[in-house]
């Protein structure tokens, strides 16, 4: 059965790519650790790295000092361990390095868990129930995350179900290397983040002597009370927004391009893409680009022709030293961008154009689109190309 996509070494050098730069990750995990000098700073590399390959991403951050890492599924968190280990002596090498599972225990789970050294944590009774049970059945012992519920009404034991797992710490029955939640808003000027912090240590000090993780990205920059033993930073890894005390203290990670396929004039009184959505009222210069929604640069962001334009712009592109508009919809595999104010000539077929990276924000990419940067960069399709500087 032939595979959708043709081997890598056969790409067409015109396919789209996402350039991450491994300094600024690097970087800004070291900004975040300064941020709370008091706890150890983790790192979410759920979602293959936010889209920009976990393995990576996880062995430049072990490189810059990280050791925890944080994953959906126990099948991205093995994959993380064997990118680790591959960087150290010894299968699955374990280096002090501790690998957390945020969701989705179920039995079949437990043996993934127990082969690569990866820590669950427990958010119902369910999960506590089925941890125990096959520890039982493989005949050992392994510690636990507990995660409580503070006010987002996700995942997270309330305060009976935490009771009683603070009873089974006691009586030896559960061991735990930390207990956590998590914060809805810590981004945005409510109280809601204070509530859930009082609430997390109401529940907390039912486990005295457990290490306490609160802080996501946004709340490693609420100050040294939202740190605690461990923060778990994820989109401010990747040079996303966190919040208002983020702005200018985090460098852009990915560089989303795409390369002009044609330029073309087209007349006053025509349209442009699909739909003729974009009405030309000039003689219009359009660069038309390799990349659409099925590479995840998302059709909401298009120029003209979709809902979100009746309340916001559209987003831009950057190309030739100049920011330009995206021009009518963006369709599957194809993007039209405005290059008429820039000098004749000044684009021409094979140049580079950038998406979003240090001249386009990905949150302003995300905001065009009337979504948000965790989306764009997680959503980034296996048609783009990841190249690491």
């Amino acid at each position: 059965m032939s595979s959708l996509f043709v081997p890598a070494r056969v790409r067409s050098d015109r396919q789209s790519v996402v350039t991450i730069d491994r300094g600024a990750l690097e970087a800004n995990w070291r900004a975040l650790a300064a941020l709370q000098p008091q706890a150890r700073t983790g790192a979410a590399v759920k979602a293959d790295g936010y889209g920009l390959g976990a393995a990576e991403v996880a062995r430049s951050l072990a490189a810059a000092g990280c050791r925890d890492f944080f994953t959906a599924w126990a099948s991205e968190g093995a994959a993380v361990r064997e990118a680790l280990a591959s960087a150290h002596e010894g299968s699955h090498a374990r280096s002090g390095i501790r690998i957390f599972v945020l969701q989705g225990l179920d039995a079949p789970a437990v043996p993934t868990l127990l082969e690569f050294g990866l820590t669950p944590v427990l958010s119902t009774p369910e999960d506590v129930a089925v941890w125990r049970e096959g520890l039982r059945e493989a005949g050992t012992r392994a510690p636990a995350a507990l995660q409580v519920e503070s006010g987002m009404n996700r995942l997270g034991l309330d305060r009976r179900d935490a009771e009683a797992a603070a009873a089974l710490v006691t009586d030896g029955s559960l061991e735990l290397s930390l207990v956590m939640s998590h914060l809805a808003s810590a981004d945005e000027p409510t109280g809601q983040s204070e509530a859930q912090r009082r609430r997390f240590l109401e529940l907390a000090a039912l486990f005295p002597d457990v290490p306490r993780s609160l802080a996501n990205s946004a709340g490693a920059f609420r100050g040294a009370d939202y740190g605690f033993d461990l923060t778990r930073p994820g989109i401010a890894l990747y040079g996303g927004h966190a919040g208002p005390a983020s702005d200018g203290r985090l460098r852009p990670v990915a560089t989303l391009t795409a390369t002009v396929l044609q330029v073309r004039t087209a007349n006053a009184g025509e349209a442009a893409g699909y739909g003729a959505a974009a009405p030309l009222d000039r003689d219009t210069r359009i660069a038309t680009i390799g990349i659409g929604y099925a590479d995840g640069y998302p059709r909401a962001a298009s120029g003209a022709g979709v809902p979100m334009r009746e309340s916001r712009p559209g987003a831009m592109a950057f190309v030739a030293g100049r920011h330009v508009p995206v021009l009518g919809r963006v369709s599957m595999d194809l993007t039209l961008i405005d290059v008429t104010d820039l000098p004749p000539g000044a684009v021409t077929p094979g140049d580079s154009v950038e998406l979003f990276g240090a001249n386009v924000p990905v949150d302003a990419v995300a905001a065009s689109a009337g979504t948000i940067a965790y989306e764009l960069l997680t959503g980034l399709g296996p048609r783009v190309r990841r190249q690491w500087n």
